[in-house]
């Protein structure tokens, strides 16, 4: 029985060893994605008064932590019994991805003027509103944010699921759920400490009176690009979701993966992500005028 009892706990070993190294190569894999993923949630997760910013990003952690509840066991049942399933999934997200990178870019153009309010130090806080309805907005913000990671959620369960297609389903289970643990964990830990660079700063510069010395410096340093990250977070984000989606046309529609085959692929994903947010915004648009024209 001792001996039995050993070679179960060499087994156990063994498949932790297969799953660290699968997980290895999962990671890297949707690193990519991954990257894309940082960028849209960072920027989703600014433009907020100060006293807000952790606990915003708290509810935005929670909301990620329960999609990836909702996804794997939902991936593991699509890829045993309906594969076409993720294959559809995975378009329909890169169209509403597609389009709210192309909302943004034309809400830029027509409203950039009507939003030059006033502003707090992270750029995108009016503060005309009011208390209610500057919470109404944080939790559109919130709800939208939660939306969008679903998405690239899905996109990276099924990247990794990928990677251990006809591995036992316990091997895919735990390889896939390290890799959305590792999704939700690393990008949000990272988030955080981007929001808070500021007031890290802050600390740097109070430690030492002195101008000349290191932390008075570099906290003067951090405090100084803040601004300018936040900023850049926007551009970054909405570039990364129209790379994004157009990736997930190219990757599985035919007539996308054959278009523009001449040029870099990152540009041809994003022609492709513009075009298709180009065409969805116009037939949202269309939708909304009809609406309004009926009632």
């Amino acid at each position: 029985m001792a001996s039995g009892f050993f070679a179960l706990l060499d087994d156990i070993a063994a498949l932790m060893d297969d799953v660290v190294v699968m997980s290895k190569i999962s990671t890297k894999k949707t690193a990519g994605i991954l990257g894309d993923d940082l960028a849209v949630n960072a920027e989703k997760a600014t433009g907020f008064l100060a006293s807000r910013e952790l606990p915003v990003l708290w509810a935005i952690t929670k909301g990620s932590a329960l999609n990836k509840l909702i996804i794997l066991p939902i991936a593991f049942l699509l890829s045993a019994f309906a594969p076409w399933g993720v294959t559809l999934a995975l378009i329909l997200g890169g169209v509403y991805l597609a389009y709210e990178g192309v909302e943004k870019i034309y809400h830029f153009i027509l409203h950039r003027r009507d939003d030059k309010n006033l502003q707090d130090e992270a750029g995108d806080v009016n503060l005309n509103l009011s208390e209610e309805e500057m919470m109404l907005e944080e939790k559109a913000k919130v709800k939208s944010a939660i939306f969008t990671d679903f998405i690239l959620s899905v996109e990276i369960v099924i990247i990794a699921l990928g990677t251990v297609i006809g591995k036992p389903i316990l091997f895919q289970i735990m390889v896939v759920s390290i890799v959305a643990i590792i999704a939700t964990v690393g990008v949000y830990g990272i988030v955080a400490l981007i929001v808070r660079m500021d007031d890290f700063g802050l600390k740097l510069v109070k430690k030492n009176n002195n101008k000349r010395s290191v932390s008075y410096l570099t906290g003067n340093l951090l405090i100084n690009t803040l601004p300018w990250v936040i900023k850049s977070l926007s551009v970054i984000g909405t570039i990364a979701l129209l790379l994004v989606s157009g990736g997930i046309f190219v990757h599985n529609i035919d007539f996308f993966h054959h278009f523009l085959i001449a040029i870099p692929s990152f540009l041809r994903d994003f022609i492709v992500g513009l075009l298709v947010g180009f065409g969805a915004l116009l037939i949202v648009n269309a939708f909304s005028f009809i609406k309004k024209r009926l009632a």
